[in-house]
């Protein structure tokens, strides 16, 4: 007789039929969860914690921890010392790679002012000995307009000022859908500039110069970095762009342009700072001019 929830050893025998096949009793897993309650691994572990191996295996247990803690802090204390002691070697560097620096741009600056002020007295002495004569003037008349093309003299009169500021970094630091670059907070990049340039050419503009540094033949817009260099010169937010020419045609022009219009869609995806105006003395910087080692002529003469 097999109670209820039990299980019969002569369960699934056959003890009716001679000759039939001996059946090997297993039980079901039905039968299994109602008469075996306990697992057989916490049985194993109740029989170790009364025969004392829990005790040693929690102090085993213990002992390994203290261990590896041991270990991190003594490769902490470690590193910690090593960067103490190479901190001042490195501040030592920092402050004379800073010096050559300044030093460094010292001295382009003084060689930059010296260069103009002989390239001053050079177009002064030009003109003297050109403008006693007819050809003379002529020839003078063509330099300066050649000069104007290549961006190499100072320009002033009406024209365009148009302002771009960076939003910068968000308060959000975790807000990743203010960077237009990965793992970047920039906003304006050098492509927009070189937009913003490319349409106030066709707009009209004579002349141009983004943040002081006059746009020429040889003149690039490049990203390096987190940086935007113009002419190879590093330039920051706000981003200033004067451009020379008739102001009411240029600005009703650069109003239907792609740039404006990237500009106003960055501004109102970022929170650019987009502003255009028109004023009657803008003044331009003469650009720098390289000297030309080799040349080829394209075409007839």
């Amino acid at each position: 007789m097999t109670l209820l929830g039990g299980y019969d050893p002569e369960a699934g025998r056959n003890v009716h039929e001679a000759g039939a096949p001996k059946l090997i009793p297993v039980p079901s897993l039905l039968r299994s969860l109602l008469t075996d309650h306990l697992d057989p691994g916490y049985a194993a572990a109740a029989t170790a914690r009364r025969d004392g191996a829990e005790p040693r295996s929690r102090s085993r247990e213990w002992m390994w921890r203290v261990l590896a803690m041991l270990a991190i802090a003594t490769v902490s204390a470690a590193a910690v010392a090593q960067a103490q002691s190479v901190a001042p070697a490195a501040r030592e560097a920092q402050h004379v790679l800073s010096g050559s620096v300044r030093a460094t741009e010292a001295t382009t600056d003084e060689l930059t002012a010296r260069r103009d002020a002989l390239t001053a007295q050079v177009d002064a002495e030009r003109r003297i000995r050109l403008e006693g004569d007819e050809r003379g003037r002529q020839l003078l008349g063509s330099l300066d307009d050649a000069n104007f093309a290549a961006a190499a003299t100072p320009v002033a009169g009406p024209g365009l000022t148009v302002t771009i500021t960076d939003p910068g970094i968000s308060k959000d630091l975790s807000d990743v859908s203010k960077e237009r670059l990965p793992g970047s907070q920039q906003v304006i990049l050098d492509r927009d500039l070189q937009l913003v340039v490319n349409s106030l050419w066709a707009s009209g503009a004579e002349a141009i110069s983004v943040d002081g540094v006059r746009i020429g033949a040889t003149v690039t817009i490049r990203q390096a970095g987190g940086g935007i260099l113009v002419d190879n010169r590093p330039i920051s937010s706000p981003y200033v762009i004067l451009a020379v020419g008739p102001p009411n045609t240029m600005q009703d022009s650069f109003e239907r342009s792609p740039a404006l219009q990237r500009l106003r869609l960055l501004e109102t995806s970022y929170g650019v700072g987009v502003s255009v105006s028109a004023g009657d003395n803008v003044t331009l910087p003469a650009g720098s001019v390289r000297d030309i080692n080799f040349g080829k002529q394209i075409g007839p003469r």
